[in-house]
């Protein structure tokens, strides 16, 4: 399917394609919609309010929220991916306006279930700005991807000054080692399948932990990538460390996901 745009309730017309061509201070957040439903919808919510507090100081009311995301989707078909993306109406290098409404961008597009993998991870040093935002204008993650493929990976994972692994471009990384899944310590993006994962992991009783890790430690670990895709993409390698896939913690994880009841937009 083509992929369609809305900002505030309307079609995006000529005017509002300039406006937004250099938009660069926002934040989003991206879904997959199966059946008219979201998987974490709370979460994606939860997110979208938290980021709009901590960039603009107000936020976009739910229901107004859910009906720009319904009213987008209902013109596509029953499954679809959604992403939805607040700025601030009065645009940027500005002082904020005290009481405008936020402007909000819903865009509609062909559902994608991700790659299967297994992918091969180049390392770099790198800290995203605002990591728990899941902002807009991030060049550095689409550079370190080309570069990686470049240098033979699939894509890129970010170390913290300290060597701590945090995230991957545009995913985040969940580690086993057997028994336990284990989390990265580290100044990341918490994302919505991973949230999603984890309380179905706790309600099921599933060992995990959050812990430090350095490319050191990846010995005897298996790894995956997870995002609004996927939840479980195996990993192969991580800089020059080889890693063995685990198809039993990648079940673990799916079913994790799988078990979360979608909800109607």
């Amino acid at each position: 399917m083509a992929s369609r745009l809305w900002r505030n309730g309307k079609p995006l017309t000529s005017d509002d394609a300039r406006d937004l061509a250099f938009a660069g201070f926002a934040h989003f957040t991206a879904m997959q919609v199966r059946d008219g439903a979201v998987r974490g919808l709370d979460l994606h919510l939860t997110r979208l309010q938290s980021a709009s507090r901590d960039l603009f100081g107000r936020e976009v009311d739910n229901r107004l929220l859910r009906d720009r995301m319904r009213q987008a989707a209902a013109t596509g078909p029953r499954s679809l991916s959604l992403v939805v993306t607040i700025r601030a109406a009065e645009g940027e290098f500005v002082p904020a306006e005290v009481g405008r409404p936020l402007d909000v961008t819903v865009q509609t597009g062909a559902p994608s279930d991700g790659p299967s993998g297994p992918l091969r991870l180049d390392v770099v040093e790198h800290e995203r700005f605002l990591p728990h935002v899941k902002h807009v204008g991030e060049g550095a993650k689409t550079y370190y991807l080309r570069r990686a493929r470049h240098h033979g990976f699939d894509d890129a994972v970010f170390l913290d000054r300290t060597g701590r692994i945090s995230e991957g471009t545009i995913w985040n990384l969940a580690f086993s080692d057997g028994d336990t899944v284990i989390w990265p310590r580290a100044d990341l993006l918490t994302g919505t399948t991973m949230q999603v994962v984890r309380r179905q992991l706790h309600r099921a009783g599933v060992p995990q932990d959050e812990r430090e890790v350095r490319p050191a430690d990846l010995g005897g670990l298996s790894a995956v990538l997870m995002n609004s895709w996927t939840p479980a993409v195996p990993v192969t390698s991580i800089g020059d460390r080889t890693l063995t896939p685990d198809p039993e913690f990648e079940r673990r994880l799916r079913n994790a996901f799988d078990v979360e009841a979608p909800e109607q937009l």
